[in-house]
């Protein structure tokens, strides 16, 4: 099982698809669903660090995730969970200013680690704040010089100001930049913002046109160099559809991959937060062999492309904070992307036959907290 463990709900940035929203209020559509939450849960970590160990010791197949907020705020807390802890892997997910201070015994002990960095520095500072760039790669570059060799994957968030295409470039081009993985996930359908947005423009006029010159560009390598990039949203899915194999839910939120709150608390997703109804348990008490499945409801159990999809986010099927028309332009994009990849798949089982790419070039690991479909 992955656990995300949260350290700290603080953090050193204020991005505008983040917590840019909770001070602005999002926009205010007042569409979503409405849910208690728990607005007593410690800022840090606040849990007895044996309770937590004896927790995890019973997970035969433990992988921990730090998380937050920022997690490297709480560096201590860091460098004491990566010596203690009895689990079987580590993992990372960072806004990256802060990394260059991470010492580079620590950075070694991470298997994966998921740096934020929305595409190019006029992009990534605009929606993260001026200056943000400059540190980002200053820590992916830290990694590279402290002999990590896991895996560093480039985690965007796409939004309006994103050119898809020319970001995703940017960053699998640029020899610059050690990223061996690419994800990106757009901001859409997670806060109540639709109506103070310009989301169906860019969704038609550059999104989708953006995801079909990349698939273009994804299989002209496995063609031209007998390359395959390890572009998530893409990888994830045609693995699967070599194989002829249906998904769950692809982040394996609720199913595989549960978050550890403040105080002990087990939710099925590092974005709810305080959703106390939610939870599945508390460390003091749970099995980690035996957690509740929380399964993606509504509309999605009849969608079409379900098996493709997932459900893409039990987060936003839950809140629903997009109104339907919203809610249909976000499936657009799956749906879009599902048509991309389904159209070049004889091509890439062709290059297979042919030996210029090999079925396992695919590989990935599975439900480790990226969410796969953007």
């Amino acid at each position: 099982m992955f656990w995300n463990l949260i350290l700290t709900d603080s953090c050193n940035l204020c991005c505008t698809y983040c917590r840019g929203k909770d001070m602005s209020g999002g926009g205010c559509d007042t569409t979503a669903v409405a849910v208690a939450v728990d607005d007593t849960l410690p800022s840090d970590l606040a849990v007895d660090p044996d309770l937590l160990y004896a927790f995890l010791a019973r997970d035969p197949d433990a992988a921990l995730m730090f998380y937050g907020g920022e997690p490297l705020l709480r560096m201590d807390l860091v460098e004491q969970i990566l010596e203690e802890a009895p689990v079987r892997r580590f993992l990372l997910q960072t806004n990256g200013t802060l990394l260059s201070g991470l010492d580079p015994d620590l950075v070694r002990r991470f298997d994966t680690i998921f740096l934020s960095v929305d595409g190019p520095e006029a992009v990534t500072d605009r929606y993260r704040g001026s200056g943000t760039f400059k540190k980002v790669i200053a820590g992916a570059r830290h990694c590279a010089g402290a002999g990590f060799s896991g895996e560093l994957i480039a985690r965007m968030t796409v939004a309006e100001a994103t050119d898809i295409e020319a970001s995703v470039r940017y960053l699998s081009g640029n020899d610059l930049f050690p990223f061996s993985s690419i994800h990106w996930q757009i901001d859409a359908n997670f806060a109540e913002d639709y109506y103070a947005r310009a989301f169906a423009p860019w969704v038609h006029g550059s999104y989708n046109p953006g995801i079909s010159r990349l698939v273009d560009a994804w299989v002209g390598a496995m063609r031209r160099e007998g390359r395959v990039l390890r572009w998530y949203p893409f990888l994830v899915p045609v693995d699967d559809l070599l194989h002829d194999r249906p998904s769950p839910l692809r982040c394996g939120s609720g199913h595989a991959n549960y978050t550890i709150m403040t105080d002990g608390s087990i939710a099925p997703c590092p974005c709810m937060v305080g959703m106390r109804d939610w939870y599945v348990g508390h460390i003091a008490s749970a099995d980690p062999r035996n957690i509740r499945v929380v399964p993606v409801g509504g509309e999605c159990t009849s969608c079409d492309i379900r098996d493709f999809c997932g459900g893409r986010c039990l987060y936003s099927n839950i809140i629903r904070p997009w109104p339907p028309e919203g809610r249909s332009l976000v499936r657009s994009t799956v749906c879009h992307l599902h048509a991309a990849l389904t159209a070049v798949l004889p091509e890439i089982r062709a290059l297979i036959d042919e030996g210029r790419i090999e079925a396992r070039d695919f590989f990935h690991e599975k439900f480790q907290g990226c969410e796969v479909i953007p």
